[in-house]
């Protein structure tokens, strides 16, 4: 079970939703598995709206999220968090708005412990590329990635 409080099925991978009884303490990508019912109201909120985002990919998510990460994490979390679903940009263009540097940036994304709904997967390479996700260059994050921008260009 791995500590989850509830496991939802996407095409082609699962989420995994940890929480305690006020916050989400983290989102997992997994290899696709049988679901887990929520094991408590905030769980079932989270499993709710996860379903909402992959029927609609314009859905903006309200989960309480747990304090995590450092300032510079959170600064850019909050800058991916302003991107619209549909939309991408760039390490570069990140680091630049905070002043930092794109490596630096890319590390925040690899740490962000909510995918999907701190949207990672809309930070993509210069060149127009993929980059990488959730501190992978290829594999199954990466078709992840892919997935999540296809939905999303709907």
């Amino acid at each position: 079970m791995d500590g989850y409080q509830a496991i939802v099925s996407a095409p082609g991978f699962s989420l995994g939703i940890r929480c305690n009884d006020d916050e989400i303490t983290a989102i997992d990508f997994l290899e696709p598995r049988d679901e887990i019912p929520p094991r408590s109201p905030l769980a079932k909120e989270a499993v709710r709206q996860l379903r909402s985002y992959l029927k609609n990919p314009q859905h903006e998510f309200t989960l309480p999220l747990a304090p995590a990460g450092t300032v510079h994490q959170r600064r850019v979390w909050q800058q991916i968090s302003a991107i619209p679903a549909g939309r991408t940009r760039s390490y570069g263009d990140l680091a630049t708005r905070i002043k930092s540097a794109p490596r630096a940036v890319g590390g925040a994304c690899g740490a962000n412990p909510y995918p999907v709904v701190i949207p990672c997967h809309r930070v993509v390479a210069a060149n127009g590329g993929l980059g990488g996700f959730a501190n992978e260059r290829g594999g199954f994050l990466l078709d992840i990635k892919r997935w999540l921008l296809a939905h999303e260009s709907r």
